[in-house]
């Protein structure tokens, strides 16, 4: 068994990682950059280690990672997500010194980081792929443009190493085409210094469904249902649903099958995911594979009772996988709402604060992962997701009952949340109805927001009232 991890994230993830290793009775050694000294991670793991001044170079120089790593006794390394997670250099640099990269091989990452890879894998393998091309940066403007012409408008250009929703753009006419490439590849090279981008067929307001994949050293894969992931904004995930509540039991066999042959086709060990884009028509199609822990992985360990992150230091340890596919069988609904440092009523804006109030919501079945607590500081280098609140039932509407519930009760003050917004969508009849595709925010966002009440504006009005009645009283006539 692993003795010590070395956790190269942040915040709420990381703080998650130290848990499991508590757990399992395993030391664990945080890293922190200069502005982060006070972040909870930092706080309540076995040990910590800074990495820098700088606030985010720290978190990416694979080089001194893996340095500390040695430095301190550590025989495996948990990327968390985000950061250098997905970076397959980094996952090679691990392994190279003898250490334990907590996810799947590096040579796996490299394959299924590189869109253009992961779908010639899929295709040959008959998984199915959304109709599309290879890398476009040799080809001219009117060879990109006949590409798009045969595959049919609206077409979709990514960049090969993207991720979360950057080095993504939408082209519905011929003459925006040139416009669109030109700022992908430039997004691409900037976000993940590598401006190779791609074209596929937009499936135009799919839902979007995921497997969680887990699998040991040993050939062994199964997958842990799915999720819906479907309530999005720019493409990145606001509420995601385990299991999905708008697909047949039949569907989600055919589907959960493709997801575990997508997994055996890259011989795919430790805890991933398969996306999908599912049309109207109940078609699906691979979207990509993610070679990391998910944010949304609490809503599969809510309806399976496994404790993933457990699992990935298990596997990682050489144990061999003891669940069986037909063991999997979800009991119940799991909500997660992302609660965001974000001004919703400012386009979403970032908003850094310190925590002046933080009362989670509790109860029955609620969960809450986060790194806050009373007077932290919240930095403004880093992602803006704060919070996770987790929710399950017995049936979907229930679990909607209590996510509704949950959120009324969250209590976070010192800076504006998305907590207002989120309730606003739990109390959408579309949502309770589980009847939605990625355009549900797109479409509905006046709506949303209509019905999204200002906690700073009732504030407002309420000192005005005071105040106006204070001059009312004291006024000489």
């Amino acid at each position: 068994m692993i003795s010590k991890v070395l956790i190269a994230n942040r915040g709420e993830i990381a703080v998650r990682i130290v848990r499991a290793c508590r757990d399992l009775h395993i030391r664990s050694a945080a890293i922190y950059t200069k502005p982060d000294e006070s972040c909870l991670h930092v706080k309540i793991a076995s040990e910590a280690h800074c990495v820098g001044d700088d606030p985010i170079k720290g978190y990416l120089d694979a080089k001194k990672i893996v340095e500390t790593a040695l430095e301190c006794g550590a025989d495996a390394i948990h990327p968390g997500y985000g950061f250098l997670s997905e970076n397959y250099e980094f996952a090679k640099m691990v392994e190279d010194a003898g250490l334990i990269f907590i996810g799947p091989k590096a040579e796996v990452i490299r394959q299924m980081g590189n869109k253009n890879i992961a779908r010639e894998l899929m295709k040959q393998n008959g998984i199915p792929i959304v109709p599309g091309t290879d890398p476009l940066n040799k080809c001219t403007m009117d060879e990109i443009k006949d590409m798009a012409e045969k595959i049919g408008y609206p077409v979709i250009l990514k960049a090969s190493g993207g991720g979360g929703g950057r080095g993504i753009r939408e082209v519905w006419r011929e003459e925006d085409m040139q416009m669109a490439y030109e700022s992908c590849t430039r997004e691409a090279k900037a976000y993940f210094n590598n401006e190779e981008v791609f074209m596929e067929k937009l499936i135009v307001n799919p839902r979007h469904i995921e497997f969680q994949i887990l699998g040991d050293n040993y050939g062994n894969i199964i997958h842990l249902c799915e999720r819906d992931c479907s309530i999005q904004r720019r493409h990145q995930k606001i509420i995601e649903i385990a299991p999905c509540p708008s697909i047949s039991e039949n569907l989600r066999k055919v589907m959960g099958v493709t997801a575990v042959a997508a997994a055996k086709a890259v011989k795919y060990s430790n805890a991933g995911t398969v996306e999908f884009l599912l049309d109207d028509y109940n078609r699906f199609y691979f979207m990509e594979m993610n070679t990391r822990i998910q944010v949304e992985h609490g809503v599969t360990e809510e309806i399976t009772g496994t404790d993933l992150v457990v699992r990935q230091i298990r596997i990682a340890s050489g144990e061999i996988l003891d669940l069986e596919q037909s063991e999997i069988k979800p009991r119940g609904f799991a909500i997660e709402a992302r609660i965001t440092a974000e001004n919703v009523w400012k386009n979403f804006i970032p908003t850094p604060g310190t925590v002046t109030e933080y009362y989670p919501a509790l109860g029955p079945s609620v969960r809450v992962d986060s790194h806050l607590y009373k007077d932290y500081k919240i930095p403004p280098y880093f992602d803006s997701l704060v919070a996770k609140l987790i929710v399950k039932a017995t049936s979907y509407d229930l679990a909607v009952n209590k996510l509704e519930r949950a959120l009324e009760e969250f209590t976070i003050k010192g800076f504006r949340t998305i907590i207002p917004f989120l309730l606003s969508i739990s109390k959408s009849r579309e949502f309770r109805r589980g009847f939605f595709d990625t355009s549900y925010v797109e479409k509905n966002i006046e709506k949303i927001l209509e019905n999204t009440n200002d906690p700073d504006e009732n504030r407002k009005d309420e000192i005005i009232a005071a105040i106006s009645t204070a001059i009312k009283k004291y006024r000489v006539d």
